[in-house]
C-alpha cells in the first residue's frame, strides 16, 4: 500500500485578485511544475496551523486563513498518494520569497490553466477558474 501524505495548500490572493503561484524546484519530488505553497501536516498539528508554519518556513512571510477548506482532493502518483487540502489565506506580514521553489508568480485566476500544475494541485486550479468572484 502506498504512503499517504496530509498536505496543507494556500491559496494565497492579493488586492489585485491575483493567486500566488510556486514553481517546484528540479530537486523536489515532481519537479519543475507548478503549485499551491505549502507542505506536509505533522503529528498533532491542525491544517491552519501546519499551513501558516509551512508558509513561514517557505516564502518568509505570515499569513492568515479564512479557517475554511476551499478544495480537498486526493491524488494517487505513482510511489505515494497525497491528500491535498487547499485553503484560501492573505499575507498579513511580509513579502513571499522564494527559498525552496525556483520562481513565484502572480496570476489572474483565468490565467492559472496557463501553466503546468502538479496533478494533485489541478482541482483546486479549476475550482478557482470557475469559481465566481463576489465583489462588495
Amino acid at each position: 500500500m502506498k504512503k499517504l501524505v496530509k498536505v496543507v495548500a494556500a491559496i494565497i490572493e492579493n488586492d489585485q485578485n491575483e493567486i500566488l503561484c510556486a514553481l517546484r524546484s528540479p530537486e523536489m519530488a515532481i519537479p519543475n511544475m507548478w503549485e499551491f505553497p505549502g507542505g506536509k501536516v505533522e503529528t498533532g498539528e491542525d491544517i491552519y496551523t501546519a499551513l501558516q508554519r509551512e508558509i513561514e518556513e517557505e516564502l518568509d512571510c505570515k499569513v492568515e486563513t479564512n479557517y475554511e477548506v476551499f478544495n480537498d482532493h486526493t491524488h494517487e502518483y505513482e510511489t505515494f498518494t497525497i491528500n491535498l487540502i487547499a485553503i484560501k489565506s492573505k499575507v498579513v506580514s511580509g513579502t513571499p520569497t522564494a527559498s525552496e521553489h525556483s520562481k513565484l508568480i502572480w496570476l489572474k485566476r483565468e490565467n492559472l490553466d496557463s501553466l503546468k500544475w502538479a496533478p494533485a494541485d489541478l482541482p483546486a486550479v479549476d475550482q478557482l477558474i470557475h469559481e465566481k468572484i463576489v465583489f462588495s
